[in-house]
């Protein structure tokens, strides 16, 4: 502390006081300047509350599965859009105080520095918290600020509701049109399963058995005529052998030929009724001749008791045996060719079963997804509804924007404080400067370190009578003169070019185009 030179130091700020005022001066009243220049903004806030669903999800299946923050980030990316923003500034006449137009781009960034959103998470105390978004608005007017701020929460409202709504109703459409395309499918399956069934009806896998079982009783139907035609045929031909020979019929044992037929007639009706019913044409056809017969039986007792037989009588039992076997024939052509049948259809009944399989096949899955659709539509006109009566989450305004009285910024008092301490740091560092700057020699110390030899004695700088203060006057009349010279500049140009302000503002624009225009 004693190698210190207090008085050099001080005789250093007494000779560089000037300097270090006019500086600090200057800046501190620049910064008084450009605090009282700086126009007043203010900022306008509105909240909105993202309501929960009065409709629980376990009842109805919302439609719109977005959540409120998603909905709320989509709908500010919208507000945001370049044709948004220029469209608002012109409804809302935010710069029609500017004497200057500005560019859209200009425009575009200036509004979306002005526009924020913020996220507020509230503690209900439930362990849930509700949400809140508050959206806000700086301008310069605070009535102007309030109606772009409400402006944007009608139309973040507005967006919600259309989003939800139209989200809603594309989902029924949707479902609607996959109805319709599923029930026409289905129709039309339908339709062809019918056309199929009707074009093979005969060969069917469900009728199969019916068929296999038909089959095999036509077979076994097809061997009794054959027998039963074996034995006309042999009867006949002893009949007509005994006949030739003796002249005369005679029975071959206690049971003539008739009683016979009759006995074998009465045998295959009994077969047909275990087949088939009592009205068919089989067993309608063998109760006739079962009829007949028996009255032939009965005429040819009469007759050989009044001794009466002859050709006559053996006409008439070759004409029936004749009849029998015609029919016979005709019975196992139809047998025969009922048989074919069925053989083709029992052949082709696998092919059709696998095409009938393949259809009912696809006609189950469509059938399954049209239920589905149809549930699915059910829940879409119930989403729809609560949507429309707006009983699902939705956006409510919990504080519309007001016309703030105080301004957010400029914080005048700090930014002249700022301007006043950065005079007196700028200050002390131009006097740090010029003596850093001065190499003169102006202490016995730094003489001697010249010389390098301690002098006998120094002499210091001996002021004229007046000297000091011509020059102190000299400096003071520089002063001023630069003081009124500027002054003057800057009257002139606020008054006859373009105001302070003005020129202040286009600079700070320059520097920061988020600045409030």
């Amino acid at each position: 502390m004693g190698d210190i030179d207090f008085r050099f130091y001080a005789s250093i700020v007494l000779r560089r006081l000037p300097y270090f005022l006019a500086v600090a001066a200057f800046l501190a009243a620049a910064g008084i300047v450009i605090a009282y220049l700086l126009p007043p903004v203010y900022r306008a806030s509105a909240r909105i509350l993202v309501e929960d669903p009065q409709i629980s999800a376990d009842m109805v299946r919302p439609t719109v599965s977005t959540n409120a923050i998603a909905q709320l980030q989509v709908i500010e990316q919208e507000i945001t859009t370049r044709e948004n923003l220029l469209a608002l500034a012109e409804r809302m006449n935010v710069y029609a105080a500017r004497k200057t137009k500005l560019a859209d781009a200009d425009i575009v960034d200036n509004m979306r520095s002005r526009i924020s959103f913020e996220q507020l998470q509230l503690n209900t105390g439930e362990g849930r918290g509700a949400t809140i978004f508050n959206v806000s608005f700086e301008a310069r007017d605070p009535a102007l600020a309030a109606r772009v701020v409400n402006e944007l929460v009608t139309f973040i409202l507005n967006k919600n509701m259309n989003l939800r709504t139209s989200r809603a109703g594309d989902t029924m459409q949707f479902f609607d049109q996959e109805v319709k395309r599923l029930g026409g499918i289905l129709t039309k399956l339908e339709a062809q399963i019918l056309d199929f069934k009707n074009a093979n009806k005969e060969a069917l896998p469900d009728s199969l058995d019916f068929r296999r079982n038909q089959q095999s009783t036509q077979q076994e139907r097809l061997l009794l005529l054959e027998r039963e035609e074996a034995g006309l045929r042999t009867r006949r031909t002893n009949l007509v052998q005994m006949f030739e020979t003796t002249g005369k019929l005679m029975n071959a044992g206690p049971v003539s030929p008739d009683q016979q037929m009759l006995q074998d007639l009465n045998r295959a009706l009994s077969e047909q009724l275990a087949i088939f019913a009592e009205g068919s044409p089989n067993v309608v056809t063998l109760q006739t001749r079962i009829a007949a017969l028996q009255k032939k039986i009965q005429t040819g007792q009469d007759e050989k008791q009044n001794g009466k037989a002859g050709p006559s009588e053996l006409d008439l039992q070759l004409s029936e045996i004749d009849e029998r076997l015609a029919f016979i024939s005709r019975e196992r052509s139809s047998i025969t060719a009922y048989l074919s049948e069925l053989e083709k259809s029992i052949a082709a009944t696998p092919n059709n079963e696998t095409l009938l399989n393949s259809l009912e096949r696809q006609r189950a899955n469509i059938q399954t997804q049209y239920n589905l659709m149809v549930a699915r539509l059910a829940e879409a006109s119930a989403g729809e509804q609560i949507e429309i009566r707006s009983k699902g989450g939705r956006f409510s305004v919990v504080e519309p924007a007001t016309a703030p009285t105080d301004p957010v910024s400029p914080n005048r008092k700090r930014i002249a404080g700022l301007g006043i301490a950065g005079g007196f740091a700028c200050g002390l560092g131009l006097v740090v400067l010029l003596e850093l700057l001065n190499r003169s020699i102006r202490r016995p110390s730094e003489l001697a370190q010249v010389l390098q030899a301690q002098p006998l004695a120094t002499i210091p700088y001996i002021w004229v009578a007046g000297e000091k203060q011509d020059k102190h006057r000299r400096m003071a009349v520089g002063c001023a003169i630069a003081a009124i010279t500027s002054f003057i500049f800057l009257a002139a140009l606020h008054f006859y070019r373009t105001p302070l302000r003005t020129v202040f503002e286009a600079f700070l624009v320059a520097l920061d185009s988020s600045r409030v225009l």
